[in-house]
């Protein structure tokens, strides 16, 4: 099996964002661990109980691929980015679904890790984080989807920059003040 290089990767997703059909299938292959990679760390982020394993959310992540029509990838961060952002949805779906069968009972706990507070990690439910990011989406677009990136996407502060088309220092910036905000709108 030959090792493709980014390159190759960004031409199938290009390929994909123009309606290839085929790319996609292609591409699958060839950044599967990194998909699983990412569902791990949404995983990790999660306190133990009826979640689903890394391998399930890699794989209903590719199935929404699939069925997406229209999704433009400018490179192979912003795909890692829009994957990310797709398992988000599929974790807090999963923990509403819990919750309403439940009635309430046994949410799903996410602990915000040192990265994130900068302080030791406490958990906090999916929903709660996953509320607070829309509104700190609301009131600044960017910063949401920073936080996205960075906590969940796990980009660096290099491919984030690239993926916002904005500069490091202004990732940077943002990521400090999210956390803050963030850490605030938590602690109730």
């Amino acid at each position: 099996m030959t090792t493709r290089s980014p390159e190759d990767i960004s031409g199938l997703l290009v390929a994909w964002s123009k309606g290839d059909e085929t790319a996609l299938n292609d591409l699958i292959p060839l950044v599967y661990e990194d998909l699983h990679g990412i569902a791990r760390r949404h995983l990790k982020r999660l306190s133990p109980g009826d979640i689903p394993s890394s391998g399930t959310l890699a794989h209903e992540a590719y199935l929404k691929l699939v069925h997406t029509r229209g999704i433009r990838c400018r490179n192979r961060a912003h795909f890692f980015a829009l994957c990310s952002q797709m398992i988000r949805r599929i974790l807090v779906d999963h923990a509403r679904k819990r919750r309403y069968t439940k009635r309430g009972g046994g949410q799903v706990q996410v602990p915000l890790d040192e990265a994130l507070l900068g302080t030791r990690a406490r958990g906090v439910d999916v929903e709660a984080l996953d509320d607070a990011l829309t509104s700190l989406a609301k009131i600044d677009p960017r910063k949401g989807r920073v936080v996205e990136l960075r906590f969940f996407g796990g980009l660096s502060v290099e491919e984030t920059a690239e993926v916002l088309e904005i500069s490091e220092e202004t990732v940077t910036r943002d990521w400090r003040v999210a956390k803050t905000w963030l850490f605030r709108e938590l602690a109730g």
